[in-house]
């Protein structure tokens, strides 16, 4: 697969976030703002970062990829699909009987899946036990492992476990990425179980500590590169994203964290996607600006998305 450019990653990042909104539409249930705020990065892992063979899922040489918040897993699929990996046809099947593509994901389901996922808190510990494995039995150096993890799930208490053991071992092999979107089912992390100072704890566990806005690709992939030039100790990356991202009426509201989008949502939702939520108040001033000098006519058909704007 020949690099992709970052226009090229961004609207990639788009195309997911359009299908992941049709996915979760079709199967009427789902977590939405999670893979929203997500896809910058999982667009930037699957088409720049993790190293793999398209043609052999089982290449011995392939970097690991663990999704530990699994309830975001339409992320992931609609990355796949982006990716060619699995036919896009097959995210309408998400969440129904018999489908690959399950609300969590699946391991036997998939080639592409390294785990299987529900349970929350156990990628970091997941990641940690291949990352040992990789470095210290096969003494493979080619290899890294990438664990996605919630901010919410650090509340369970085994990660804290496999982060003193990735520090004991150095396992400068392992970099996890922190979705620091701050909300939970419940509510703010904050207000459900305060997290802060984040940064100062992992880095008081010893590892190397980077922190980014999880929404610009090109900082994201600044930071995976950094990690991966790093030894002796892993690395953790703190993504700041805005969960629901790509959708005004869904950003920063933890209401959309465990709830699908029906027919309404996702056409409103769908629409506004083409531009972005944050992208559409830009357009705002934009079209404003244009209509003053005459020329809205220019402006009216990307107002209404007619055509993908890389934001």
């Amino acid at each position: 697969m020949h690099p992709a450019t970052l226009r090229e990653i961004k609207q990639h990042a788009l195309n997911m976030r359009r299908n992941i909104i049709k996915m979760l539409s079709a199967s009427g249930s789902g977590h939405t703002a999670g893979p929203l705020g997500l896809a910058d990065i999982f667009a930037a892992l699957y088409f720049d970062i993790l190293r793999y063979n398209r043609d052999d899922p089982n290449d011995p040489d392939r970097d690991i990829f663990v999704l530990s918040s699994g309830h975001v897993v339409p992320v992931q699929y609609a990355a796949l699909a982006e990716a060619g990996l699995i036919p896009e046809e097959e995210l309408m099947t998400l969440r129904k009987f018999s489908s690959r593509l399950q609300g969590h994901p699946e391991r036997e389901k998939l080639p592409w899946l390294e785990t299987t996922s529900g349970p929350l808190g156990c990628g970091i510990s997941q990641g940690s036990g291949m990352a040992y494995a990789i470095k210290n039995i096969d003494h493979n150096t080619k290899r890294h492992v990438y664990v996605v993890t919630g901010d919410g799930e650090l509340d369970e208490g085994n990660n804290w476990e496999a982060i003193m053991f990735a520090n004991k071992y150095h396992l400068s092999n392992l970099t996890v990425i922190v979705d620091r979107n701050n909300i939970q089912i419940d509510g703010a992390t904050e207000d459900v179980m305060p997290l802060e100072p984040l940064a100062d704890k992992w880095q008081s566990f010893g590892w190397h500590v980077l922190q980014v806005d999880g929404n610009n690709i090109e900082n994201f992939i600044d930071a995976c590169q950094m990690a991966r030039a790093v030894t002796e100790r892993p690395t953790v990356i703190i993504a700041y994203t805005i969960p629901g991202k790509g959708v005004d009426f869904m950003e920063n509201d933890y209401h959309w964290h465990g709830k699908a989008p029906n027919e309404e949502e996702a056409r409103r939702a769908s629409r506004i996607s083409a531009v972005g939520g944050n992208m559409k108040r830009v357009l705002g001033f934009i079209v404003a600006l244009l209509s003053g000098l005459g020329i809205l006519y220019l402006a009216i058909p990307i107002w209404i998305g007619l055509e993908p704007i890389p934001y």
